[in-house]
Formats: structure tokens, sequence, C-alpha cells
């Protein structure tokens, strides 16, 4: 592989940024050279703290020679324009979840940077964890037998005072949905990259704990999986005090339960060796993620998801999460508001 170092411009200096910076700091191949954000005062002061470049104008910092790739985190209904306008320049693109907030402008974003010839990867973290990628690996070897049953738990709680900052969160033009597309997504994710497609979708939302927000915070969905397996959804920010995320995997000969990055679960109806050990490593105790609030998370799954946005620059194969990806989890919860809508069965394509 190229030693080239690659300069990583941010686009929106909000507090996922920080995040960013950090991750892109512990690349021996980056470096963050330049942020971005129409708030004068706040991207002063993050390039004073991160030592770059300051931008108020994402059009001048793509005409910056030294950045190479961009991420993006600016709220969510504002992704498209500097993920095209990257494209335009000949920049590559990690952007937050999710892409954007309707399917049509995600799919302007993938024909982009395929015209352009340049790499989009979605933000994922929650797929780069150990544990996840071990539950992925076992599925995929065949382990669980016939998979049977899926579930995604997000159980989480935002205060008013959360959704009050910054004028957009909890919108619909911005924010794209409530619990399920802002904090559930990440679970959702998870869910159909390791269950596999997902074929019809029965949801319910509701607003409950938070009655100024325009979309919902607390939503639950049944999914019939494309392999005939069932699940269910829970996503909220309407439960209090809240608790970490769960991702649950069964099928006919086997079943395992990760909580954050831990296992809480694992056993099989053919027990191997290596079980015992994966227990003994694994069933650590939980973190609590970000179950109520935002910044408690680590920035170590966005320096893996960077990492592999950078590989893929490098080989020229895809990222791990490419804009294909990172289009199924909005897919689904879009079926999820369309069910909860017309109180329909919804069929995916």
């Amino acid at each position: 592989m190229s030693a080239k170092t690659f300069g990583f411009g941010i686009i929106g200096t909000g507090m996922i940024a920080d995040f960013h910076a950090r991750a892109i700091a512990d690349l021996p191949n980056a470096k963050l050279v330049a942020g971005c954000d129409i708030n004068r005062e706040r991207v002063d002061a993050f390039a004073a703290k991160h030592a770059c470049r300051a931008y108020t104008d994402f059009q001048q910092m793509l005409a910056d020679r030294d950045v190479d790739v961009v991420t993006i985190s600016t709220p969510s209904g504002l992704h498209i324009e500097p993920a095209v306008a990257a494209a335009e320049h000949g920049k590559h693109v990690v952007c937050e979840k999710p892409l954007e907030v309707t399917l049509e402008r995600i799919d302007r974003m993938i024909a982009a940077h395929a015209k352009a010839g340049t790499v989009l990867a979605g933000v994922f973290q929650s797929r780069f964890s150990p544990v996840n990628q071990l539950i992925k690996q076992t599925v995929d070897a065949g382990r669980f037998g016939r998979l049977t049953f899926g579930s995604a738990y997000c159980p989480w709680w935002r205060t008013q005072e959360y959704y009050g900052k910054g004028g957009w969160k909890g919108t619909r033009a911005m924010d794209g949905g409530g619990a399920l597309m802002n904090q559930s997504i990440h679970a959702i994710d998870l869910l159909q990259w390791v269950m596999g497609p997902v074929k019809s979708i029965c949801g319910l939302t509701a607003k409950l704990a938070h009655p100024q927000i325009e979309v919902e915070d607390t939503a639950g969905a049944v999914l019939e999986f494309a392999n005939g397996a069932l699940g269910l959804i829970q996503g909220a920010t309407s439960m209090w005090p809240g608790q970490s995320k769960r991702l649950e995997i069964c099928g006919d000969a086997g079943t395992a339960i990760s909580v954050e990055d831990s296992l809480s679960f694992w056993s099989f109806a053919n027990e191997t060796p290596a079980d015992e050990a994966i227990r003994r490593t694994h069933m650590t105790a939980a973190s609590s993620g970000g179950a109520a609030d935002p910044a408690a998370i680590s920035h170590v799954g966005h320096t893996r998801c960077f990492a592999s946005a950078l590989e893929a620059i490098q080989t020229g194969k895809p990222p791990a999460v490419d804009g294909a990806a990172a289009r199924k989890a909005v897919e689904i919860i879009l079926a999820v508001y369309e069910s909860a809508r017309t109180g329909k069965r919804i069929d995916l394509k």
C-alpha cells in the first residue's frame, strides 16, 4: 500500500466532530487539516483545539488541495449538498449516519461518487466492534443453523433539553425522524447486516415523553427477513433512565446476545472449545453507550470506520460500509414510518 498521508477535512464541528478528530489523530496515515462550520465562533474554537485550518464555506474547504477526504457531521438533512460537492471536487467522503433523510437524496449521493470514482462511506461504527464482528462471522459460518429470530433494542432516554439544542433535533426536515432515525439506526443496521435483507415490516410509532418534537420518541416494529426469519425492533428516547442497546440473534442451533460491545449470552447446540474462550474474553461488563448521554461513547469505532475508508481509497475495493450498505438501515426505518402512517404491512424491494 501507499505510504501517503491523507488530509482530512471535517464539515460540521458540533459534538460528534471531536470524535472524528480523535479518530483521525489515531490513524498513522491521516492528518486533520481543516474544519468547516457556518458558525465562525464554533469552527475557530474547533480549529484552535485541533490545530487545523478553519473555514465557514465548505466549497472553499473543498478547494483546499491538502484535503483528500471529507467527513460530514452536519445535521442529517444537510448531508447531501457537501457530499455531492465533495465528489465534484474529487474528494472522498465518510458521512455520519444516516447518509441522508430520504432514499432519493442518498441515491444522488451514491451516484455522484460513482461518477467521480471517489469513495463514499457511511459511519456505522458498531459494525467494527470485535463482538459484533464475531457474531457476523459466526452467522456466516452457519453455526446458528437456520436463523429464526433477530431483534434490535435501543431503550434510550433523551431530555427535552437535548431536543432543544441546535434547533434541528426532533424535526422532520433536519433529523429525518426521531428515535429510530437518529438513535436506533445503529442497532437496526447491525440487525440487517447480521440477519440479512428485510422482506416486510409492520410498525407503530408514538410521541409520548417529548410532546414538543415533530417526530417519534417511541417505536416498535415486527420484521420478516428474506430468509424467512422473524424479528423485532424497539427504539426509544422515552425510556428513562436509558439502557444499553441490545442485539439478539437466534437460530435452531445457537443464540448470541450482545449488549453494546460485550456478549451477554453465547450458546450453541454443538459447542466447541473456542466457545468457552469466547465467553471468558467477551462476557465483560457492558458500557452504557449513548443510552442517556450522546457524548458517552468511544471514538474507537470511528477510527476503525475511517481506517476502512482509507483502505478502500488505497486498494480500490469498497469500504466495509459503502453508500449502498449505509442506505439499508434508512430504507428499513422509512418503511417503519410508512407502516405506522398507513396501518399497512410494507414490503421492501
